[in-house]
């Protein structure tokens, strides 16, 4: 069940943060988006517990959504990035072994919603990690990884600390992106399920708050029934190496993020150097 008014409004809202210089106005925009696309999903999720004919044609669904080519490094910052803002938006999301696509679990609604946010996100991630690499800020900066050194009685785990590379920089930047507007987006969005919630009448009992948990058990149950995924996605690995200059930068542009929408749903996006 696709909404194409909804889009267009959420498409609107990112716009408008692509289109102001003020940091607080572009945080506003990019909230009331996820405020929005909350607010729909808990309309449907309230009307589906009240009829019966609704419920039955408004159910999960599973959709791939491609996030790049084969052998291309960084993708799982890609993935990061799409998990995290589709946890905001009530999806249960599995992971190519390779990174190369997602699938993604839940009502049709909110995975459009996600793909939009995620089609302008994925492009200002991309962006700011470039434009913090041109900088050449990362060049007097080091990562820091575990390694095993010896063997049998002397084997042991150390640290190990080296210059930070390139693709170490972009894949740490990248990552606290990811993590910083999944956070912006979480506090969105319970904000909206407040807001619905104090709206109901007083001392009742809460339908929203009702709804959203068969919503969540329909969408686990689903994802249970039609999974084939094996063992358990991670974000990161360690061999990558950790850089907490890089993390703090990429933290910032994630706080900083102006969001837009000139892209097409599923078209390329920038690979990383290898």
């Amino acid at each position: 069940m696709r909404d194409d008014k909804l889009l267009t409004r959420i498409a609107g809202l990112l716009r408008q943060a692509e289109g102001t210089d003020n940091e607080h106005e572009a945080e506003a925009f990019l909230a009331a988006a996820q405020r929005l696309a909350t607010a729909a999903s808990i309309d449907l999720a309230v009307a589906r517990d009240h009829d019966p004919a609704l419920k039955s044609r408004a159910a999960p669904i599973t959709r791939q959504i491609t996030v790049g080519a084969a052998g291309k490094r960084g993708l799982r910052t890609y993935v990061q990035l799409f998990v995290h803002i589709g946890r905001a938006n009530d999806l249960t999301v599995d992971v190519a072994s390779n990174s190369t696509y997602v699938i993604a679990y839940g009502f049709a609604s909110d995975i459009d919603a996600v793909e939009a946010l995620y089609a302008s996100l994925v492009v200002q991630m991309v962006a700011a990690s470039d434009a913090y690499l041109k900088s050449g800020a990362y060049r007097s900066e080091t990562a820091q990884r575990v390694v095993v050194t010896g063997d049998g009685p002397r084997r042991r785990r150390v640290v190990e600390e080296k210059t930070l590379s390139p693709i170490t920089a972009r894949l740490n930047f990248q990552s606290a992106f990811a993590e910083r507007i999944g956070a912006r987006l979480m506090r969105a969005r319970d904000e909206q399920r407040r807001h619905a919630m104090r709206e109901e009448a007083p001392g009742g009992s809460s339908s929203t708050a009702l709804a959203l948990r068969h919503k969540a058990v329909e969408v686990a149950d689903f994802h249970r029934a039609e999974s084939k995924a094996r063992g358990t996605w991670r974000p990161s690995r360690a061999s990558a190496g950790y850089s907490s200059a890089a993390r703090k930068a990429g933290d910032t542009a994630g706080r900083r993020a102006k969001i837009g929408v000139d892209r097409p749903l599923g078209g390329a996006r920038g690979a990383l150097e290898r």
